[in-house]
């Protein structure tokens, strides 16, 4: 999920500072990275086509990375830091587990929820890197891409007020879920079916909610 660094540093002198150069470098190569990638996945993609990508030269890419690998991580690395940011700002301070109006709590999740799709939907070339070819790029990428998705779960378990194991596991249950779902139209391009998929995941959170399995706190009673 890039910002908005131009695609160019200004041709000749400026007054840029070496590290303000890097970063910019940094920004543009991992851009490149994700763009490149859902054209050609990350088998198909060589450091070359990166450089020509990000307009940027062969010294500057391994000046900051060691590999193709390097950099497919820090833009992976960098797409789910945004994903979180921009969660937290659809969100807000949600308090502590268990904390607030029951019903607000669950207004916060379906906000979640739409934030999340609507991410992904802007932002279809990372959202591929780190849905469908973070599995190409090794077991270190896969299990970083696990941590994350435990990130994402733990921010919905605290949302909800599940303090408890067993809501917790419920919790990671709709992650994984949600990240299945989402997969095929990422992979697809298809941001329209991506945002269709947020009114059926509402309603299957809200049965949950309705039948507290959600937002109570509670042990489900083993068998």
């Amino acid at each position: 999920m890039p910002d908005s660094t131009p695609r160019r540093l200004p041709r000749g002198r400026h007054a840029l500072a070496r590290e303000e150069v890097r970063r910019i470098h940094r920004t543009r190569l991992c851009t490149a990275m994700a763009e490149v990638m859902a054209e050609k996945g990350y088998v198909g993609t060589s450091v070359a086509d990166v450089l020509q990508r990000a307009v940027v030269s062969r010294q500057s890419f391994y000046d900051l990375f060691g590999s193709k690998l390097d950099c497919f991580m820090a833009a992976f690395e960098g797409a789910g830091q945004l994903l979180l940011e921009r969660l937290t700002r659809e969100i807000g301070d949600a308090g502590a587990p268990g904390e607030g109006a029951r019903d607000d709590r669950l207004e916060l999740c379906e906000r979640a929820i739409t934030a999340y799709l609507r991410a992904l939907a802007e932002e279809l070339p990372f959202a591929r890197l780190f849905l469908v070819e973070v599995y190409a790029a090794g077991p270190e990428a896969i299990r970083r891409r696990s941590l994350l998705q435990e990130v994402i779960s733990d921010a919905l378990a605290d949302l909800t007020g599940s303090a408890d194991q067993a809501t917790r596991f419920t919790c990671r249950m709709i992650v994984a879920a949600t990240s299945a779902m989402v997969t095929a139209p990422v992979a697809e391009r298809d941001p329209e079916a991506l945002l269709a998929l947020g009114p059926p995941l509402i309603e299957h959170v809200r049965v949950l909610w309705r039948a507290g399995v959600l937002g109570t706190g509670s042990e489900v009673p083993s068998s």
